[in-house]
């Protein structure tokens, strides 16, 4: 614990990359599918109006057949998608995840051009994958602060996403980082009783 402890964010994405390598897709599969069925589950989905969800990388949990299941229900949900004009992601209103979208930016699935704006104030629950999660609600992203900047001017519900190897007792995180209410594993619905303020 004491080398954990000592570690810096650069370390931190070192090893939860390494981690990440070793799920296979079967593992990735199975989790996934896990991993919706807790969501499911939680009064956080069960009321939430609005939701930004996110397209997965290959080691990310797929909670994508969600959406289908949320607008069947009556939910809005809706996508990062990148505003060259700003150099940010903003929330876009989708209906379908392969129909809706294409690569964009980072060769990640973004909403296509007929896909409307909503604003982060008419998002219930915000859906955030990340390299790391803390057991205080600390969120290690990839290094870039999109999410952050995304996620800064958000007062809903942020729950993090990831596989149970992601989430740690503690990881620095700095005054920018916006930190989760609640954490999601294939495994743990964490809820987060004092989220870290972020200044």
């Amino acid at each position: 614990m004491n080398l954990e402890s000592s570690m810096d964010k650069t370390e931190w994405r070192r090893h939860f990359r390494a981690a990440i390598k070793t799920i296979t897709p079967a593992q990735r599969d199975e989790a996934s599918s896990a991993a919706r069925d807790l969501l499911r589950r939680q009064a956080a989905w069960q009321q939430a109006g609005a939701i930004l969800f996110y397209a997965p990388l290959a080691g990310e949990l797929d909670l994508s057949p969600l959406i289908d299941e949320a607008r069947q229900a009556g939910k809005k949900t809706a996508l990062p998608g990148f505003v060259k004009e700003t150099g940010t992601y903003q929330a876009f209103e989708v209906s379908h995840l392969t129909r809706d979208c294409a690569a964009g930016k980072f060769g990640i699935a973004e909403p296509g051009p007929h896909c409307p704006p909503i604003s982060l104030k008419r998002l219930d629950l915000v859906l955030s994958p990340g390299l790391g999660f803390d057991l205080s609600g600390r969120r290690l992203g990839r290094g870039q602060g999109f999410y952050d900047r995304l996620l800064a001017g958000f007062s809903g519900t942020k729950c993090g996403v990831a596989f149970d190897r992601q989430v740690v007792e503690q990881i620095p995180a700095a005054g920018h980082d916006v930190s989760m209410n609640f954490i999601l594993t294939q495994t743990r619905w964490l809820q987060i009783s004092r989220p870290i303020a972020t200044s």
